[in-house]
């Protein structure tokens, strides 16, 4: 027991060192607030209408919620899909009509705002399963596998076409950059990444260009590539010279888990999030970073962050986790840290 006694103590010990010794900026406020949702099962994705006012959130185990009043509170919407249980990983609206694709391969389809939805036969010959869907237009969407086909449809989903020859292999990460539609790909084993733009006849597969595999990729808000690389290391794509990168960062070397997620909120604020409740922020674009030590109490691998506008954003955990930006104890909080700093400068 005394032995045990001794080893708990310097394991203690330890852990209170690497947080004492950490040189990272602790965010002065807390801007995001634990949501209560009606699930206990991991959300996998989120979007809202054209107002703001009607949201959808889809996730694991035929998980649907639906919500009125913006975001605040959420109510479980249950289908009749049979016995079959599927993972739904991306929803979108455009107008009244709605997308939710899933795995095993699945397709559903609203036109009346979510009131009925109905079941879109897929072919079994479509190369891998539906993971991301993006309405473009009444009776338009455009579909992507988890291989990396990408079809669109402009007659309501009873016919498809291929955007890309090919695929490009199973991805652990796709993302699709709304002003133009071009997507950027990482490979399953995080060994290298692709891309591809509309107009474009196969993926372009490009080698990681360090010794770290990756982990997700995405484009900034001006089109640049940015990646995250394991260790929680990030790079951003020079905009000056296509296809070279920017030195790479590590906001935060405590980050062991790693960090999963990356978001801007506007030009120069992003958040980044991780394993084990890490959310960092960095108001500089990248330059310098701030930790949101409240949220580590947070017991959820954070996996995805959503803005929605400057003022509505969500980040979705594990397990029902869901964290919503609240935009009132941001300005009050920035506020008071913007007081205390000029206090402290007098």
């Amino acid at each position: 027991m005394a032995n045990w006694f001794k080893r708990l103590v310097a394991f203690g010990a330890i852990a209170w060192l690497c947080v004492s010794c950490s040189t990272l900026a602790p965010l002065s406020y807390n801007p995001w607030e634990q949501m209560d949702v009606p699930t206990e099962k991991t959300i996998l994705d989120i979007t809202f209408s054209d107002d703001g006012e009607a949201g959808w959130m889809v996730g694991k185990d035929t998980t649907i919620l639906k919500s009125g009043d913006g975001g605040d509170t959420w109510d479980t919407l249950n289908l009749d899909l049979g016995d079959q249980s599927y993972n739904l990983f991306s929803v979108d609206f455009y107008g009244d009509e709605g997308w939710i694709v899933g795995k095993p391969s699945l397709m559903l389809h609203t036109t009346d705002g979510g009131d009925h939805w109905s079941e879109i036969p897929l072919s079994a010959k479509l190369p891998g399963d539906p993971l991301n869907v993006v309405a473009i237009g009444t009776d338009k969407a455009e579909m992507a596998t988890d291989i990396g086909a990408i079809y669109r449809t402009r007659d309501g989903g009873r016919n498809w076409k291929a955007a890309v020859e090919g695929a490009v292999g199973v991805v652990r990460s796709l993302n699709r950059y709304a002003l133009d539609g071009s997507y950027v790909s990482v490979s399953a084993k995080g060994n290298y990444y692709s891309t591809w733009s509309p107009g474009q006849q196969t993926w372009q597969p490009i080698n990681r260009n360090s010794s770290r595999r990756l982990e997700s990729m995405g484009f900034t808000p001006e089109g640049r590539l940015w990646m995250i690389e394991r260790g929680g290391q990030l790079q951003f794509s020079d905009q000056e010279n296509e296809g070279e990168w920017l030195e790479p960062i590590t906001p935060d070397y405590e980050a062991s888990w790693g960090f999963l997620d990356l978001t801007y909120r506007t030009e120069d604020e992003l958040w980044i999030s991780g394993g084990s409740g890490n959310l960092l922020v960095s108001f500089d674009g990248g330059e310098s970073w701030e930790k949101d030590r409240e949220v580590e109490a947070v017991p959820s691998n954070l996996y995805q962050i959503r803005f929605f506008s400057p003022e509505k954003g969500f980040i979705l955990g594990q397990d029902g986790i869901v964290l919503r930006y609240n935009a009132q104890l941001a300005a009050a909080g920035a506020a008071a840290q913007a007081q205390a700093e000029k206090a402290e400068a007098a």
